[in-house]
Formats: structure tokens, sequence, C-alpha cells
């Protein structure tokens, strides 16, 4: 199988680069960046230097040029919002699998998507898109699929410890807290002042309270496991660290739920899952363990004085909330091994 990736030069394109450059399954043959375009990929990306990524170098990202590579089986977008779209709309057509890993098909309601990253450029292909968190996405999802959404890295660390419990109705469907801390990676490659290394070391601060574009996303995947509308307060924060995801989700107990229920459902939703590490109650998940892998860490506890339970997970935001996760959605639409060259 020959895949390429869109937007090789970012960070989650770097990892994603690296992932399948030793895949087993698959061949990387095209790598895309506008900026370094006829450079080596080794020359761009150091650590890969003496690997195959000497012999790859990066292409011009036209669109129409690359759509029009019949042996590309698969194409990663690893693109800004907005952006992917325009590829989607050349790739689809041309009968191309895509898996975006922006936010441009994540949404299944346009005007969810609209309000919160404005213009939608290919809303015709909505249709075509589905959703894919492995873990909790309806195995269905495979067939006949044209193109994989897949999710953001803060909702991921949401949705697969929320969704099992919801689900269940183990937890409430109102007052939901989720605190969230994300390293500054997660903000992308970009060169600004309030993500230099002065402005973010020593440092930890939330951000856009309330209208987080990721917002969107978490109510529309836990509305739809509740069947009912949920609403949450996230509350994203900036953490001085280079990559990472740590939440704290508080909900109250459903009337009956017990922490011992709590971890039932979730051996039940993640038996045989090899991503999802369940961790004792009490035994609070760390960045510092998922660095690197594409595992996310979940833990609970109840808090018998004011009734909530307080879960928490972690996991690597540029691995399994980004580019090991879209490797781990490309090895189950080809067949593949759940976790072919993800361990």
């Amino acid at each position: 199988m020959n895949v390429g990736v869109v937007g090789a030069s970012g960070y989650s394109g770097e990892v994603l680069v690296k992932l399948l450059l030793v895949h087993p399954q698959v061949k990387l043959t095209v790598v895309t960046s506008r900026q370094h375009a006829g450079k080596s990929v080794s020359a761009v990306m150091p650590a890969l230097r003496g690997t195959a990524a000497e012999q790859l170098k990066f292409s011009d990202s036209d669109p129409a040029i690359l759509a029009a590579r019949a042996d590309i089986d698969l194409w990663f977008l690893a693109l800004p919002h907005g952006t992917a779209a325009d590829f989607a709309k050349a790739f689809i057509p041309a009968g191309r699998k895509v898996v975006d890993l922006s936010a441009d098909f994540r949404i299944a309601e346009l005007a969810v998507y609209e309000k919160y990253y404005g213009v939608h450029h290919a809303p015709e292909l909505l249709s075509h898109a589905r959703y894919v968190l492995p873990e909790l996405t309806d195995p269905s999802w495979k067939q006949s699929l044209k193109l994989a959404a897949a999710p953001g890295c803060y909702p991921t660390s949401v949705l697969v410890p929320l969704a099992p419990l919801l689900k269940a109705g183990l937890v409430t469907h109102e007052h939901i807290v989720v605190n969230s801390f994300s390293g500054i990676s997660g903000a992308g490659k970009k060169a600004e002042e309030q993500y230099l290394f002065v402005e973010r070391a020593e440092s930890a601060k939330a951000y856009r309270l309330t209208k987080h574009q990721h917002l969107a996303e978490i109510e529309e995947q836990l509305s739809a496991v509740a069947a009912g509308k949920i609403v949450i307060q996230f509350n994203p924060h900036l953490a001085p660290m280079r990559r990472g995801i740590a939440t704290t989700i508080t909900v109250p107990a459903a009337k009956g739920a017990t922490i011992e229920g709590i971890y039932a459902a979730w051996r039940s939703a993640y038996a045989g899952r090899p991503f999802v590490s369940i961790l004792p109650s009490g035994e609070t998940p760390d960045t510092a363990h998922v660095t690197g892998t594409n595992r996310v860490d979940i833990s609970a506890v109840h808090d018998s004085r004011t009734g909530n339970f307080v879960i928490t997970s972690a996991l690597d935001n540029l691995v399994k909330g980004a580019s090991g996760q879209a490797v781990q959605i490309m090895n189950l639409w080809l067949g593949f091994p759940e976790n072919s060259g993800l361990t």
C-alpha cells in the first residue's frame, strides 16, 4: 500500500512521517510541503538522517496534481482547518481514501461548524465523512467510507473516559466540568509571541474559555452517545510542556452508581483494545508516562463528600491525539492489525 502525507512539515505531520516510515504494511511515497518543496525530508527533519527519509523529498502541495496520483491508495491531510477541505474536494472525486487530521470534517452539523470555524470550504463532502474514534465508533464505519475524520486531542481525552459512562447511565447529563491542560505543540508550529519559550516557560494559563473550537466536537459526540443534548463546561489551559494532554472531568454520579460500576463499564467498552490503559482508582495518569505512545491512560475516583466522580486521563497530543490515531484509523480501514506500526 502506498500512502501520502499532505502538510508533512508541521508537528503532527512530522510524527506521522516517522510512524509511516517504519510501518510494516505501507510505503510512504509522497510527502508535501509548500515551504520545503524540493528538499530532502531528512534535511528538514534531521532526526531521520540515516533512514529511508534521505531518499524522500518534499513535493509541492497542488490538490489536482496529487489527486491524479493513481499509485497512492490513501492520503493523510495534516493541514490547518479550512485548508484540508480544498484537498478533500480533489481527492474524494478521484476515488482516493482520505484520513483528515484537521477539524474540517469532524462536525456533522454545518451550522455548528460555521459557528466555531467559519465558512466551510467543502460542505458537499460532509455526508461522505465519518468521525472515527476507533475505540468508540461503531465498526460499520469501515463500510463504503470515503473520508475519515480523526478526532482532536482534547476531545479524545474527554470522550474515551466519559462516553462509556454516559452510555451506561452511570453519570448525569448535567453539570459536567472538564479541565484540560495541553502542551504548547498543540498550537501547531507557528512563530507567535505567546508561544515563545520565554513566554510559556514557568507559565500555565486558561485560554478560550466558553468558546474553544473543540467544544463543538466534544458536545456533538457526547450528545450522540447519550441520545440527548449534552452541554459541558470546558476549560482548556496551556501548560509549560512540549506535548501531552492532561484532563480532569468532574461529573455527578447517577443515582446508585458506584466506582466499581465505572470500572466495569470501562473494562466492557475497552476489552481487547490495545491503546486504552485503565489505571487503578486513585492512581492518576501522568503525561510523562504516555509521551511518544498511542495510549490514553484513564482513572477515576468517587468523592463521597460532593457525590461526584472525578475522572482523569492523559495522552500524547501528537500521537493518540493526532498522528498515531490517524495511523490507527488507517490500520483498521485497510485491514491491518490495529497496533501495526504503533507499538
